[in-house]
């Protein structure tokens, strides 16, 4: 993004001349705020990002819906990756093309995880895509993937299922080699519950990675990922291209995940941290394999949150533990440069979610003191903003009821964030769990 020239001696003067007012009710005034960001990224975006201020906020969903519709209707995109499981990403992929089974509930469950399965919302957007892709008049289909790791707290999967797509792939070419390799690798893959025991998750000695097992099935990973690499001309041309990139893939998130498991049976004090590295990791390669499998049809939007997404570092409290990391922003950052861009969302207020009004002289309080219910702004970097008003700015109070609202709007955001996405307020996500839903209205 080519940052603005323009300088403005206060925020109030940024927010008043910039601010680009929207409602989610209005297409029109929606659309042209779209257009209008859209256009000031240039052309060399191919990824964009979408980051929400916290889980289960409705109207984060629904602006992430109705985004993604204009980008593809007018703006040359052709996926959305959201902050889901990887490897069941296909499952709904197969869905919204038209394949495979004729209902969302047939495919919800299997394909959709950490929790996004329940989510109304999440039902409308791939309903749409399955009708968009149906219309004869498209004749580009748009696609959905999930990019997370299946690291799904507290469970963290069995390497099982990713290592079979590898080694179907090489069995479906070579058949005597890929059984040798599925002779070696299963017996040491023991029991599935074992791996994927939730106690691990606080509990370095209920972790299996670190077993005898464990450690010479990296092994065989390791020499699994090097055959696919050293046969690649052979395999590419006795297949195609696409279906080896997949194997590929699936075989480096097993040698990821393995990695993830050998993290969780270690007693460290860096080990939260080093689990969160490596899951960014984990995310950042799957994003870059996504992205090569949409060129020639078009650009890919992400959503997740706001704090994976951002590009620089993350701080987040781990119980009395603070820890700081970088995020799949950070990498997606070096790996694209000018080609990754990200759009950071906002919260004025929110009972449900147990956030009040911002304090005065915040973020949040600044930008929802002009016309809304929603508004875009550029952040220009900070460039050309006061940076002594900045670099004083408070920051507003958390959640005490929603635990995934860690990162109110500070003076960092303005290098975290292309543009700000405020809204005056969301309400609790249509589809989350009564229970929950009960317990922070009474609180």
């Amino acid at each position: 993004m080519i940052h603005s020239t323009v300088r403005y001696a206060t925020l109030h003067d940024w927010i008043a001349q910039e601010a680009v007012p929207f409602s989610l009710a209005s297409p029109t005034t929606f659309n042209a705020a779209v257009d209008k960001l859209i256009a000031s990224l240039g052309s060399s975006v191919e990824l964009l990002g979408f980051g929400e201020a916290l889980h289960g906020g409705e109207e984060l969903l629904l602006l992430r819906n109705q985004l993604f519709q204009r980008l593809v209707e007018r703006h040359g995109y052709s996926a959305i990756a959201i902050e889901s499981n990887f490897h069941k990403g296909d499952i709904v992929n197969e869905y919204v093309l038209g394949r495979g089974p004729d209902s969302y509930e047939a495919v919800r469950d299997a394909g959709l995880k950490h929790g996004f399965e329940r989510f109304e919302a999440n039902r409308e957007l791939i309903e749409w895509m399955r009708q968009y892709n149906a219309d004869p008049a498209h004749p580009v289909k748009i696609h959905f993937y999930g990019f997370d790791g299946p690291t799904d707290a507290p469970i963290t999967s069995s390497p099982r299922q990713i290592l079979f797509v590898a080694l179907d792939y090489l069995t479906s070419i070579d058949r005597v080699r890929g059984q040798e390799y599925r002779n070696r690798i299963e017996p040491l893959l023991g029991q599935d519950a074992a791996w994927e025991n939730p106690d691990a998750a606080l509990d370095p000695t209920k972790a299996v990675g670190q077993s005898a097992e464990a450690r010479a099935l990296r092994i065989e990973v390791e020499e699994l990922i090097s055959e696919l690499h050293f046969r690649r001309p052979e395999l590419v041309a006795k297949s195609d291209k696409s279906r080896y990139l997949e194997a590929m893939q699936f075989a480096v998130e097993a040698r990821q995940l393995l990695n993830y498991h050998a993290e969780l049976a270690r007693a460290s004090d860096k080990r939260m941290i080093r689990l969160l590295h490596i899951r960014a990791g984990m995310m950042a390669d799957n994003l870059e394999y996504i992205i090569s499998r949409e060129q020639g049809w078009g650009k890919v939007f992400i959503f997740a949150h706001n704090s994976h997404l951002n590009r620089e570092q993350t701080i987040w409290q781990w119980g009395n533990e603070t820890v700081t990391w970088c995020p799949v922003g950070a990498h997606l950052q070096e790996m694209f440069g000018s080609r990754y861009a990200v759009i950071g969302s906002a919260v004025g207020e929110s009972p449900v979610h147990g956030i009040g009004r911002p304090e005065a002289g915040t973020l949040e309080a600044l930008l929802t003191a002009v016309p809304g219910p929603a508004r875009f702004i550029p952040t220009h970097g900070g460039q050309g903003l006061p940076a002594e008003e900045i670099a004083v700015l408070p920051v507003r109070s958390g959640s005490k009821k929603n635990g995934s609202y860690i990162e109110p709007l500070s003076a960092q955001s303005f290098s975290n964030f292309d543009w700000f996405a405020v809204l005056d307020t969301v309400t609790y996500v249509r589809g989350g769990l009564p229970w929950l839903a009960q317990s922070v209205d009474r609180e």
